[in-house]
């Protein structure tokens, strides 16, 4: 965006790095800045992406939700940025290609979407959202992790720092205990 555009989503704080225009805007005027975009020509969809942020909110856990689009007569792209825990609501009524995103979005995070969707990529059996931080990888807790040992963890020497887990490697207290070790 240039100076001139910087008013195109009111109440937002825009930034421009590396080629790329960001405008962070509240939650609750996630809908109304994605409808201005679209008015003043960003009429071309090209992902809504979530990122889970790992922080707990009032209502839960929060998620950054992205929204990139694209002025098709400058060929210039805008990424919409929002911080939720509530319900996401849905752009899909503006660019019709960002309701499947939005589904995933609400399967993988487990995100509430403000209309009716039904499951897209996983089994009516699966429960839990496997792209959120805190989900336990059950393959981590059946196998080891079958790169080297951590320090300390072959019992002859002390760690020498902290032990961190791979993502997705549960802590030692969940699930069945191991013997060899």
């Amino acid at each position: 965006m240039t100076t001139s555009d910087a008013d195109l989503v009111p109440g937002a704080v825009v930034k421009t790095a590396f080629g790329q225009t960001t405008a962070h805007v509240e939650p609750d005027t996630w809908h109304a800045s994605a409808a201005t975009l679209h008015a003043a020509g960003f009429a071309l969809f090209d992902w809504l992406g979530v990122e889970d942020a790992g922080r707990p909110g009032a209502s839960g856990t929060a998620h950054a939700v992205l929204l990139h689009v694209i002025n098709p007569d400058t060929r210039r792209g805008v990424l919409l940025r929002t911080v939720l825990t509530g319900t996401l609501p849905s752009v899909a009524d503006l660019w019709p290609g960002a309701a499947w995103h939005e589904r995933e979005a609400a399967e993988m995070f487990g995100l509430a979407l403000d209309r009716p969707a039904e499951r897209l990529l996983l089994a009516d059996s699966f429960a839990g959202h496997p792209l959120r931080k805190d989900f336990v990888l059950a393959a981590r807790v059946v196998r080891p992790w079958p790169g080297r040992l951590e320090p300390g963890e072959d019992g002859t020497s002390a760690p020498s720092r902290r032990r961190t887990a791979p993502p997705g490697v549960p802590d030692p207290s969940w699930g069945p205990r191991r013997e060899d070790r």
